[in-house]
């Protein structure tokens, strides 16, 4: 008689993943702002800590670092949706650790969708980030594969036409900056993936090198540092949902709408409509973000 209730390979909410160790390096961080654009002076100066700072979403990719809680049929697979908070700075020399578990599993339309919680530590134990990734599989069969998972035309249908903007309050934004190959292996690199080559792209559904989500929520968190610094670092949390394909080569920008302050504690929490859209208008992520206003 058994007495394990699941199969050892099943993605089940509950099962632990483990984790690994990071040291931020100064060669991260240079390798983070050849990938994003986002060159903060307190990332490699002084800052209101009195030195440098990390990038708040330097560990952006750390729940990547292993793909075995995906599930099997990885073809035309998406990050669909984003949580993320902050608690305490990161910095240079800093060693930290993660854990990760799945949290939740579920089925919308033609998806299933994989929810793996990270947690991030500081070497004395605190819980430095908590983040939360929704991953999205198609549930058809490999054998049912016809054509292009995602092509670039599906951006203009009008299921995936987004409004943004329209609830007033003071405008804050980012430069556009056009996302090359060389930011995509920067950032996604240096092995070879459907977010920096076209070949691999092609095996899993995408007619051209996607652009890996966390890059433009890269950019968000860019928006939020530049308008609300320590406050976002320190204080910072989001909820974005990953609407449309960005593609490599092209031209995107984070900007965002500061709606309403609130207090919190003895201070004040700025809530904000964020996006992210193309030099098209076309709209890429979505969602909320806030942060203390220090």
């Amino acid at each position: 008689m058994t007495t394990e209730i699941y199969r050892p390979n099943e993605i089940y909410v509950g099962r632990d993943f483990g984790g690994f160790e990071f040291e931020i390096t100064t060669a991260a961080i240079d390798n983070f702002i050849a990938g994003t654009g986002d060159n903060n002076p307190w990332y490699t100066g002084s800052s209101p800590l009195g030195g440098p700072v990390a990038p708040a979403l330097i560990m952006h990719s750390a729940v990547f670092r292993r793909q075995d809680w995906y599930l099997p049929n990885i073809y035309g697979n998406l990050h669909a949706r984003q949580e993320w908070q902050g608690f305490a700075p990161i910095r240079p020399g800093d060693r930290l650790h993660t854990r990760s578990v799945i949290v939740d599993r579920y089925v919308r339309r033609d998806r299933e969708y994989v929810v793996n919680e990270c947690l991030i530590f500081a070497g004395d134990g605190r819980i430095v980030q908590r983040s939360r990734t929704h991953q999205s599989f198609l549930i058809s069969a490999p054998g049912a594969r016809t054509g292009l998972a995602v092509d670039r035309s599906r951006e203009k249908s009008q299921s995936r036409v987004f409004t943004v903007g329209q609830r007033g309050g003071e405008p804050i934004e980012t430069a556009m900056r056009r996302v090359s190959q060389a930011m995509c292996m920067a950032f996604s690199g240096p092995g070879r993936n459907y977010h920096t080559d076209r070949e691999e792209a092609q095996r899993l559904g995408f007619p051209e090198i996607v652009v890996q989500g966390m890059l433009s929520i890269c950019l968000i968190g860019e928006l939020m540092t530049s308008r609300f610094g320590l406050g976002f670092i320190t204080g910072g949390r989001f909820d974005v949902r990953l609407v449309n394909v960005l593609w490599a080569e092209e031209t995107t920008g984070a900007k965002g709408r500061i709606l309403e302050r609130r207090p919190e504690g003895e201070r004040t929490r700025a809530e904000v409509e964020v996006w992210c859209e193309k030099a098209d208008g076309t709209i890429t992520v979505v969602g909320t973000a806030s942060a203390l206003e220090l």
